[in-house]
C-alpha cells in the first residue's frame, strides 16, 4: 500500500484517541495507533496467507521504512514467504495452499553480532482452530495477541534506530503463522536471511498488552542462558515485578529459536478472558503497560550491549519436581498465569462452565479442592486429576479477605 495512504491512516485513527496529558507523547500516540490500526475490523483478523495478513504486513513494513530500517526478508524486499497447506480439520486430506510471510527489517550498526527482537502479528480471522468462542464466526481482532507485542517491537525499533545500545545489529521480525504452529519462526530459522550464527540471542513478545496493577509480567526461557538469572534481578523499570520460568520451550515463536541454540526471552503479561474470542479488542489494551515492557526490555539489552555474545544454555523442558497431573475434567476457568500469590487465580470464567454455574469469579483464589491444598498452578492440576465427570466436590476460593465454599459438580 502507498505510503501516502499509511499517513492519512495514522492521521484518521489518531483523531479521537483519548489521550490524557500524561499520554501526550510520540511513543504512546504510535502505540495506540500500530495496536488501533492492527486490531482493526479492516484487517478481517489478520489469518495467515488471507488479504488482511497482507495489510498487516505492508503497514509493518511501513513503519521498518519510517524508522530507517533495511529490507532483510527474501531478495532484498520485506518479506520472508513462505507456503503451507491450511487444514480447518486436521482429519481431512488436503487442505487449502497458502502463502504467509514474514515482515523482516535490519538495523546494520557494523557490529559483529545481532539480536533478533520478534512477535507474531497474525491472528484467528473469523474463528479459525484455536478459537474459544463458541458462537457464529466473527473477527478475532487480537489486540492483545498479539498487535501489542509488534507495536512494542516497533517501539524497540525506533529507539534502538536512534542511536541506543550500538554494539550490536538488530533484526526486527513480524512472524506470520504463530497462531497456526510457528510457521513462519520454524521456516526463518530453516531458511534465515542472515547468518543464524552471528544470532547473539531472542526477545519474543506475546501478549504484552494486559500488564497488570501488581505490574507482573512473565518471562519465560530465563534458563537459556547463565546470564539472564544473574541480570534479570538488577533490571528495575517501572515497577514492573517478574515471574520467571526456565524451559527454553513454550508455544510461542521464542521455542524456533531455541532449538537452534540460541539464548531467548519470552515476555507475556498474562491470559484473560478475552483470550481468542472477538472480545480481544483495542479499548482493552493497556498502552502504558506496553511502553513499561518495553521500556524493560531495552534496559536487557543496554545492560548486556558491552559483554558481546550471550553464553547459550540448554533446558529442561518439564521440571522433575512439578509434574504436570494429568486430568478428565476442568473447572472451566482461565488461570492467572502472572499470579504470584498462594493459590490459583482465576483471571476468566467460562460461560456456562462448572465455575460459573457454581457462582466462582474472576479474581476468586482457589486455594482448596476436594481434599488437596491448592498452592500453586500445579496443586491446582493435581487436585483437577482426583476427579472424573459427574463427581461432585467442595472449591474453596479466596474473594478479598474472605474464604467462600462452592459445591461443583464436574
Amino acid at each position: 500500500m502507498h505510503s501516502k495512504i499509511f499517513y492519512s491512516l495514522f492521521a484518521l485513527l489518531m483523531i479521537g484517541l483519548p489521550f490524557s496529558k500524561a499520554q501526550i507523547n510520540s511513543d504512546l500516540m504510535h502505540i495506540k495507533t500500530d495496536v488501533v490500526y492492527l486490531a482493526s475490523d479492516y484487517l478481517e483478523g489478520r489469518e495467515t496467507g488471507k488479504p488482511g495478513e497482507m495489510l498487516a504486513a505492508e503497514y509493518i513494513a511501513f513503519r521498518y521504512d519510517q524508522m530507517g530500517l533495511k529490507p532483510k526478508g527474501k531478495d532484498g524486499s520485506w518479506y520472508q514467504e513462505f507456503d503451507f497447506n491450511y487444514k480447518d480439520n486436521p482429519h481431512i486430506e488436503k487442505g487449502e495452499d497458502r502463502t504467509g510471510r514474514n515482515v523482516v527489517g535490519f538495523l546494520d550498526n557494523g557490529a559483529k553480532n545481532t539480536i533478533v527482537i520478534g512477535a507474531h502479528y497474525d491472528h484467528l480471522g473469523h474463528g479459525i482452530m484455536g478459537s474459544l468462542h463458541a458462537g457464529e464466526p466473527d473477527i478475532h481482532n487480537g489486540a492483545d495477541d498479539n498487535a501489542s507485542g509488534v507495536a512494542a517491537m516497533l517501539r524497540l525499533a525506533k529507539i534502538l534506530a536512534a542511536g541506543k545500545a550500538k554494539n550490536n545489529n538488530y533484526l526486527f521480525i513480524a512472524f506470520s503463522g504463530e497462531e497456526l504452529g510457528l510457521f513462519g519462526s520454524k521456516n526463518f530459522v530453516n531458511a534465515p536471511t542472515i547468518d543464524l550464527s552471528t544470532v547473539n540471542y531472542m526477545l519474543n513478545m506475546d501478549m504484552v498488552g494486559r500488564l497488570n496493577a501488581e505490574k507482573v509480567v512473565a518471562i519465560n526461557g530465563v534458563g537459556t542462558s547463565p546470564l539472564w538469572k544473574e541480570i534479570l534481578p538488577k533490571i528495575k523499570v517501572a515497577d514492573i515485578q517478574i515471574k520467571t520460568t526456565d524451559s527454553g520451550i513454550g508455544p510461542s515463536d521464542h521455542t524456533s529459536f531455541y532449538l537452534k541454540d540460541i539464548p531467548v526471552l519470552h515476555f507475556f503479561t498474562g491470559q484473560h478472558s478475552d483470550y481468542h474470542k472477538p472480545a480481544d479488542d483495542a479499548a482493552l489494551v493497556n498502552f502504558p503497560g506496553i511502553i513499561d515492557v518495553s521500556d524493560f526490555m531495552l534496559a536487557i539489552i543496554e545492560k548486556l550491549d558491552a559483554k558481546g555474545k550471550v553464553a547459550f544454555s540448554k533446558t529442561k523442558d518439564e521440571d522433575p519436581d512439578k509434574k504436570v497431573a494429568r486430568f478428565k475434567v476442568t473447572l472451566g476457568v482461565m488461570p492467572d498465569y502472572v499470579y504470584q500469590g498462594e493459590g490459583m487465580r482465576i483471571d476468566g470464567v467460562l460461560d456456562g462452565r462448572v465455575a460459573a454455574k457454581a457462582g466462582i469469579k474472576n479474581g476468586d483464589v482457589v486455594i482448596k479442592m476436594g481434599d488437596v491444598e491448592v498452592t500453586d498452578m500445579y496443586s491446582y492440576m493435581e487436585g483437577l486429576s482426583k476427579f472424573k465427570t459427574g463427581d461432585k466436590t467442595i472449591v474453596v476460593v479466596k474473594r478479598g479477605e474472605e474464604e467462600l465454599e462452592f459445591p461443583v459438580e464436574f
